[in-house]
C-alpha cells in the first residue's frame, strides 16, 4: 500500500494521482502499486509540483515499523530517519 498526501497541489498532479490512486480526502491518496509505479509517480509529484507544493509518501517495507516515508516541500513538520526509525521532527513555535 502506499499513501501520498499532497498541498497546494495543481490540479494536472491530482488528476495524475487520481488515475492510479484513490483520493480519500482533498489531497490524500492511497493506492496499492508495486515499487515502480510508486516510483514513477513520486518523479511525476516532482515534475508537476508548484513552488509552495508539499508531499509526503508513505509506503509499506520489511522493516520494524513496517513503512518508510520520503518528503517533498517545506512544512513545520519534517520526516526524519533515526537510527532506521522513522520520526517527525516539528519547527514548531517554543515557548
Amino acid at each position: 500500500m502506499v499513501v501520498y498526501s499532497v498541498e497546494c497541489a495543481p490540479q494536472r498532479l491530482r488528476g495524475v494521482l487520481s488515475r492510479y490512486c484513490l483520493e480519500i480526502r482533498a489531497g490524500l491518496f492511497v493506492g496499492r502499486l508495486d515499487a515502480r509505479m510508486r516510483e514513477l509517480l513520486w518523479e511525476k509529484i516532482l515534475d508537476l509540483a508548484k513552488e509552495d507544493t508539499n508531499a509526503v509518501m508513505i509506503w509499506r517495507t520489511p522493516t520494524e515499523q513496517g513503512y518508510s516515508m520520503r518528503q517533498y516541500g517545506e512544512d513545520a513538520r519534517n520526516c526524519v530517519e533515526m537510527d532506521g526509525i522513522w520520526l517527525i521532527e516539528y519547527e514548531g513555535a517554543r515557548s
